[in-house]
């Protein structure tokens, strides 16, 4: 596998599931790393030397070398082309759109369901948490399903679609969402924590007490 000329330098915040899916892949990659803590609760993502990395003023971003990129799903696919051999994001036409049906529903449902309603209980952010859950209850229910009789997302082994789903999901009971209904989604949680280079994110006070109380 190529490896980069230098570190990888990787600016984050380690309470993000953004961030955490660019860790766990930079790890399954075995690729090498520098971590820039980002303060977002002090503002610094919107500081001059940081937005000049994103405008967006949104963590993640990487520097590898000369490349600087933002966005989570972005990184992923750029990390894939650029360092990955093993079909973490597959070259044939069909296979590459189910991956990237997956890598639209992490933008789309994933963030407005399980994603908003932690940070509503992390956080202390209002939103309406009733439609986080009814969002978060639908996904679920779909990835239920497609996971009925299969290991993986959106292939006979895990890729990009499996990376970028896997955080908010395994953290929706610290937004309220309990994974009980859903073994399917439980046993492949467990599927990709077995993986090498797996690394957890971190659980909040809340994400701990969600864990004690099942």
């Amino acid at each position: 596998m190529p490896a980069p000329d230098q570190p990888i330098r990787f600016h984050q915040h380690p309470l993000s599931g953004h961030c955490h899916r660019v860790a766990l892949f930079l790890n399954l990659l075995d690729l090498p790393y520098d971590t820039v803590e980002v303060d977002l609760l002090k503002g610094e993502q919107k500081t001059e030397p940081f937005l000049a990395l994103n405008p967006f003023a949104q963590v993640p971003v990487i520097e590898d070398g000369s490349v600087v990129l933002p966005d989570s799903n972005a990184i992923l696919v750029y990390l894939a082309k650029r360092y990955d051999t093993e079909g973490w994001l597959p070259e044939a036409p069909e296979a590459a759109a189910r991956v990237q049906r997956w890598l639209s529903v992490a933008a789309g449902q994933l963030v407005n369901g399980p994603a908003i309603a932690r940070v509503s209980n992390v956080f202390g952010r209002k939103v309406d948490l009733d439609q986080c859950a009814a969002i978060a209850n639908r996904l679920f229910t779909l990835m239920e399903s497609e996971l009925t009789g299969r290991e993986w997302l959106a292939g006979d082994r895990p890729t990009l679609a499996d990376v970028a789903l896997y955080s908010y999901t395994a953290h929706a009971p610290e937004g309220g969402i309990s994974l009980e209904p859903y073994p399917n989604i439980r046993a492949w949680l467990g599927r990709i924590e077995a993986l090498p280079g797996f690394i957890p994110m971190p659980r909040t006070a809340v994400g701990l007490q969600a864990a004690v109380s099942g």
